[in-house]
């Protein structure tokens, strides 16, 4: 079986939103500002860009503080807006317990994708977003397959019951976007860390 190529999923919703002359809204998980810069500048071209910073898989509470710092300099400069929600690392916690010895890219990193784009699809569709998404697959080390699988699982689960907010496909590490994180991480002289968050990686 041929593998998805996600990019070009993202290519053909743009293309239809513009042919119908939309500009849709979308709720952006963001990670941190490094994988957010290209993310952001990319999509805003095509949307009305919201970020939400939500991740309580990061450890300590000082590095998060730091990242979301960094993400709030970044986010002002780009003039688009940032929605947080409460730090709580026992809710990670909880949702990988059992798993803490998986291998970086296993189980419990998927697990941590699901709690962040579950809370990023209940908020969209609180707000009223059209599109939900993660910068997460802008990064070489994460997997955009597993990524964009969770993403499509919560939008067909949750659906039934809400009024259903479309999960945006992606792989933004295509056609250089990394490259393209790491030279604006400069540009903004923003922190980039040397791992994902989570104590157990």
């Amino acid at each position: 079986m041929a593998a998805v190529n996600y990019q070009l999923e993202l290519d053909r919703i743009i293309q239809k939103e513009q042919a119908e002359g939309r500009v849709p809204t979308l709720l952006l998980h963001s990670c941190c500002g490094p994988c957010s810069s290209y993310v952001v500048t990319y999509l805003q071209s095509y949307f009305q860009v919201t970020v939400l910073y939500y991740n309580p898989n990061i450890y300590p509470e000082e590095e998060y503080d730091h990242r979301l710092s960094e993400q709030a300099r970044l986010l002002k400069a780009l003039d688009v807006p940032l929605l947080t929600l409460p730090y709580d690392h026992g809710e990670f916690l909880t949702r990988v317990s059992g798993l803490e010895g998986e291998p970086e890219g296993g189980r419990r990193c998927e697990e941590c994708f699901r709690l962040r784009l579950e809370k990023t699809y209940e908020l969209a569709v609180q707000e009223q977003f059209d599109y939900f998404c993660t910068t997460l697959t802008v990064s070489p080390h994460k997997n955009a397959s597993v990524i964009n699988q969770v993403g499509m699982m919560i939008q067909k689960t949750k659906e039934e019951k809400d009024t259903a907010v479309l999960w945006l496909p992606s792989d933004f590490k295509k056609r250089e976007g990394y490259k393209r994180s790491i030279e604006l991480s400069k540009q903004f002289d923003l922190y980039r860390q040397t791992y994902c968050g989570c104590e157990f990686a």
